[in-house]
């Protein structure tokens, strides 16, 4: 090994070894993003920041790193392998390098995009259309409880009505307001 890498001129030992650094680094990272054990570039934070808007573009991290020195490595190898001079090799694994950045960048971000809190936001509880699973008693006299789709999934949730009689199992209610505790007030629906 130590003879083959011996052969190569000062510019080409250069590339080589970034290839083959920038690559055992990137095929680690792959690995650990499939077994569970990927890292996040920014940290653990365990608290909610109210200001937070989500994920941004992130041209420059760890990862775009990596892979910009991984294309850069083996694109510049293989100007390299084609002849072409030292400059156009600079030119050509640089240009080769930000693309891919630019385009893990990309990938990252509407990856992020694609994750959800899962937190259900009880306001998207307004107007829509259940139906009573538990008596609910009339005049806010007892709490019952509701199904109601919402955020894309069926949810079980308490609610009260003002109707002057009791809502039984099946009936078809609407969701007229939310209280400050979560509680829903429904209404009888009529088509």
């Amino acid at each position: 090994m130590n003879e083959w890498f011996a052969a190569f001129e000062p510019f080409e030992k250069v590339y080589w070894s970034i290839a083959l650094i920038a690559s055992a680094i990137f095929i680690v990272l792959i690995i650990l993003t499939f077994v569970g054990g990927e890292f996040d570039d920014t940290g653990d934070v365990d608290s909610d920041i109210e200001g937070d808007t989500g994920i941004h573009f992130q041209f420059l991290s760890f990862k775009n790193l990596i892979g910009f020195f991984t294309l850069f490595g083996w694109s510049g190898i293989a100007c390299i392998g084609e002849g072409l001079s030292k400059g156009m090799t600079i030119l050509i694994s640089t240009i080769c390098g930000l693309l891919m950045m630019a385009i893990m960048a990309s990938l990252f971000y509407y990856l992020g995009k694609l994750n959800s809190s899962g937190s259900l936001k009880i306001e998207n509880a307004m107007n829509q259309i259940g139906e009573v699973y538990l008596t609910i008693g009339a005049n806010r006299s007892r709490i019952g409880k509701v199904h109601i789709n919402i955020q894309g999934g069926m949810r079980e949730l308490d609610a009260l009505t003002d109707e002057p009689t009791d809502l039984h199992q099946g009936d078809i209610v609407s969701v007229a307001q939310v209280t400050g505790t979560g509680i829903l007030i429904v209404n009888k629906h009529t088509a």
